[in-house]
């Protein structure tokens, strides 16, 4: 997938693109969630039908984070569900041509919808067709609406669409429904929404090394709580606490995954000025380090390694505890549970195995 940041390298990049135009999407896209999929998917039809690119158009950062700082009102922003390097995987899992970002800054929140047409839309993309949501507004005050796109493309020669809201068992499926299940934890109603588990990617980064000082009470522990360190680039994440998780990118592709247990969120019984900064970590701890894994490893560590981090269920909120010896049995009761949530997995398995061998 082509990925083109700003108005002056999609003006650039379409002036060496051979067919010029492209059928297109707008928004947000927080989550990539099943609605988006069944929305790209009809893009991608349109795409082929007009023998152009599929092209998504979106905004870095979110319209409502520009407005909350705007206005100093962070409460106004929305709770982030992926990361931009997320959405982006996402978008290219979808099949997307190419993703066009613009920097939501003061000159685009002040452009008139007429001019968001004329300009970007229509001088800039050249767009041949057009798909937006049945919510979508556009423009200075949110002054455009599908009304005023359609008549402009019956105008200068566009097509445009309107696709409906999609639903999963009744349930209007959105961004905000994601946000809520996550925040109340419900790992398998997030699972529904998005059409997978919900995952964090990123690049192992250096922490504080605390979990290495830290000697797990339970028998067989080891060398404490080394984690592997994923930064989430935005200040508010619509998931927070402890999950049961499995980690993906740490063995060749034909493994499975690694089970672990991660806390996602600002630490609250860390030091708020050490290494990270008060920043929100992704701190994932495995619950065994299989032999030979050092092998797939520069110098034995993960550090600069792109991994992915499914939580798949969620423990509990993250709490503060009053010493490090505190910290580190709260940890240790934490591996244990997700020990716990992993075991009865495995014997649900089986014992759906068993079923099936039974009725085969």
């Amino acid at each position: 997938m082509k990925i083109i940041r700003g108005l002056w390298n999609l003006q650039q990049a379409l002036r060496r693109s051979p067919t010029g135009g492209c059928a297109l999407t707008i928004g947000n896209f927080d989550g990539v969630h099943r609605g988006h999929q069944a929305m790209l998917a009809l893009l991608q039809n349109e795409a082929r039908h007009r023998s152009v690119p599929s092209c998504v158009m979106t905004f870095e950062p979110h319209p409502r984070d520009f407005f909350a700082a705007l206005h100093r009102k962070p409460e106004l922003a929305p709770a982030r569900i992926a990361t931009l390097r997320d959405k982006l995987q996402e978008l290219e899992r979808c099949g997307v041509d190419q993703c066009v970002i613009l920097p939501f800054n003061e000159r685009l929140a002040a452009q008139p919808p007429e001019a968001f047409i004329d300009d970007i839309l229509v001088g800039a993309l050249g767009v041949k067709y057009v798909l937006v949501g049945d919510d979508f507004r556009f423009g200075a005050r949110r002054a455009g609406d599908y009304d005023m796109l359609d008549a402009a493309g019956q105008r200068l020669g566009f097509d445009v669409a309107r696709m409906q809201s999609y639903e999963v068992h009744g349930l209007r499926v959105s961004s905000s429904a994601v946000r809520d299940a996550l925040a109340a934890g419900d790992m398998n109603q997030v699972a529904a929404l998005l059409g997978r588990p919900y995952s964090i990617s990123g690049h192992v980064l250096h922490g504080r090394k605390l979990g290495r000082q830290l000697s797990e009470s339970a028998p067989g522990a080891g060398d404490g709580f080394r984690t592997l360190n994923l930064r989430f680039s935005h200040w508010k994440p619509a998931a927070s606490g402890i999950f049961a998780v499995h980690v993906h990118g740490l063995l060749p592709l034909d493994h499975p995954p690694l089970e672990g247990v991660a806390n996602l969120g600002v630490r609250p019984s860390i030091d708020p000025n050490d290494v990270n900064g008060g920043r929100v970590l992704l701190e994932t701890h495995c619950l065994s380090w299989p032999a030979g894994l050092s092998a797939h490893l520069p110098g034995g560590e993960a550090y600069g390694k792109i991994i992915r981090v499914e939580l798949l269920h969620k423990l509990h909120d993250e709490r503060k505890y009053a010493s490090l010896e505190a910290l580190t049995q709260g940890i240790a009761q934490d591996c244990d549970d997700a020990r716990d949530h992993f075991a009865s997995l495995h014997t649900q398995t089986r014992r759906q195995t068993t079923r099936d061998r039974i009725q085969g």
